[in-house]
């Protein structure tokens, strides 16, 4: 029985040593079959980022390769910018390798092919994205909108270091500041201590870069956007300028001395009351251009109205503040007489505030048909909101706005959106933004009078959450449809919804997700003092929603 055993032991040893001889005969010759491929795409160990305006590519290594070659795009490779030979995964672009310094505050896109000893096994192109430079480190402020006229910019710094003495102007595609568009403008010390200098000679709707410098030291440059060419008051009819007369009685006055279709011309930076006897004509009343922060304004302990019987074409306010005395009883206007016909109400680069309502309509066949908010920002609106059609005790409820129209503005601290007791053609939202916004639509004609007609339409826009006047609020609830449209068709695009915005139970906004999972302070830097440029930079619609005052800047 034991040789028996040692026999079978035997057998199994050889057998087992055939089995592994016949498996590494087979792996020489996978070896010897083996189809040589070519490299990988190379892959970034961490993302591209800048230090300064150098671009920094950290690659990880490939153990076949012998070299890498890095092409730089400013156009999403439409063109290629500089074409790098590197024999390291670790790539520094800067003007050692591209031969010129790159471009500060630009977005550069990077692409990279990894090389092996044959270069029939070179891998294929691997697009590593994009990443812009950084800023150039200076003294110089952003501009705003303020700073610009039509024909001239305001351009401000701290004053710290050498003496700015010097501001040049280049064009808008002159990247390297190589040919001033127009003779240097010289600046005292007196000016640079002041932090502030101007240049003259603009044209308007252009573009420009403007830089400042100490002796022959580049100091800094901005981007500069002149506005539209200002009219040529000379030649608008039934003007009535009133730069000249800063009482606080100028505008109505002027108001009641215009004939129809006048414009009246206003100071920035000085404070108006606003009329208050009844308007039966045209009128324009806008700010002449000018630097500073302070808009002229036009200030209300009541409202202004409209006179019974009155057919207006046009009532327009342009580049103008209009301020209550508080929320709780003022109004823009309040008229609550019949047989008012109006045109066009339009409020346009205004700063709109303090007040219990923007536009109240009251009355037997009193309409407007086109009523704009455009360009503006409105904050601190009670009860009666942006828009109240309403109706005296006894009355038909037939006030009427046929088109109401929200662009590219901002709405912040406001109890309403729209009230009325009959049917909409058109209400449209463009590009704006909401915050502390308690409720949005009441339709409350009844059947046959509360809908939009042709539709509501919410595009490139965003919501944050209600309005809590006594800042003490956990949770921020808003209504969006409180009362009617039943029929009405709802078109939303593009637009978003804040995390902590909540909607009263069915009274969803129809189409509009909530589809941002911050709050409106984390989306915005600080939404109660209406700054509302975007604190998350990963927000995916910082580009393309809310008013665009605010939106990022590729």
């Amino acid at each position: 029985m034991k040789n028996h055993n040692n026999i079978f032991n035997i057998k199994t040893i050889l057998f087992l040593c055939l089995i592994v001889s016949m498996f590494n005969a087979c792996d020489k010759d996978d070896d010897q079959n083996y189809e040589k491929t070519r490299l990988f795409r190379p892959v970034l160990n961490e993302p591209l980022f800048a230090e300064g305006n150098s671009i920094i590519v950290n690659m990880g290594k490939l153990k076949s390769a012998v070299g890498y070659t890095l092409e730089v795009s400013r156009d999403t490779f439409a063109t290629i910018e500089y074409t790098i030979l590197s024999d390291t995964n670790y790539v520094e672009i800067n003007a050692n390798n591209a031969g010129e310094e790159l471009f500060w505050n630009t977005i550069y896109q990077v692409r990279a092919t990894a090389h092996e000893a044959d270069p029939q096994y070179d891998s294929k192109i691997s697009d590593l994205g994009g990443v812009r430079t950084e800023t150039f480190p200076s003294i110089l402020f952003s501009p705003s909108s303020y700073d610009v006229t039509d024909v001239a910019a305001r351009v401000t710094w701290e004053p710290l270091g050498d003496a700015i003495t010097g501001i040049k102007v280049f064009a808008a595609d002159d990247l390297r500041l190589t040919t001033p568009l127009l003779p240097e403008a010289p600046v005292s010390n007196e000016q640079f201590l002041a932090g502030e200098g101007f240049v003259e000679g603009l044209e308007p709707e252009s573009e420009y870069q403007i830089a400042i410098y100490s002796g022959t030291q580049l100091r800094g440059w901005v981007n500069f956007t002149t506005r539209v060419a200002e009219p040529d008051y000379s030649s608008i009819p039934n003007l009535i300028d009133i730069r000249d007369n800063e009482s606080a009685s100028a505008v109505k006055d002027a108001v009641a001395s215009a004939p129809d279709g006048a414009t009246i011309l206003l100071k920035r930076g000085v404070t108006y009351d606003l009329p208050s006897t009844p308007l039966d004509k045209s009128i324009t009343i806008r700010a002449a251009y000018g630097f500073g922060e302070q808009k002229a304004k036009l200030f209300t302990t009541g409202n202004w109205n409209i006179a019974s019987g009155s057919n207006i074409d046009y009532i327009r306010f342009i580049d103008v503040e209009i301020r209550g005395e508080d929320y709780g009883g003022d109004y823009v206007f309040n008229p609550s007489s019949g047989d008012t016909n109006v045109n066009e109400l339009l409020f346009d680069n205004c700063t709109i505030g303090t007040l219990r309502g923007v536009f109240r309509l009251r009355g037997t066949n009193a309409l407007v048909d086109t009523y704009e908010i455009r360009n503006s920002v409105i904050d601190s609106i009670g009860g009666y909101g942006l828009l109240t059609c309403d109706t005296n005790p006894g009355t038909p409820q037939t006030a009427t706005v046929n088109n109401f129209n929200l662009i590219n503005s901002t709405f912040n601290k406001v109890g309403w959106l729209i009230q009325t007791r009959n049917n909409c053609e058109s209400l449209t939202i463009e590009s704006c933004t909401f915050a502390n916004f308690n409720n949005y639509f009441r339709f409350r004609g009844g059947d046959g009078n509360n809908n939009v007609t042709n539709g509501i339409s919410i595009q490139n826009s965003i919501f944050g959450h209600a309005w809590d006047e006594t800042g003490t609020a956990t949770t921020y609830t808003s209504s969006g449809v409180y009362q009617g449209l039943p029929d009405t068709n709802f078109t939303v695009g593009n637009s978003f919804t804040t995390s902590d915005l909540t909607w009263s139970t069915g009274r969803e906004i129809p189409n509009l997700e909530s589809n941002y999972s911050g709050t409106q302070d984390d989306l915005w830097v600080d939404p109660q003092n209406n700054d509302f440029n975007f604190k998350d930079k990963g927000f995916a619609g910082q580009y393309t929603a809310g008013d665009p005052r605010w939106r990022t800047k590729l």
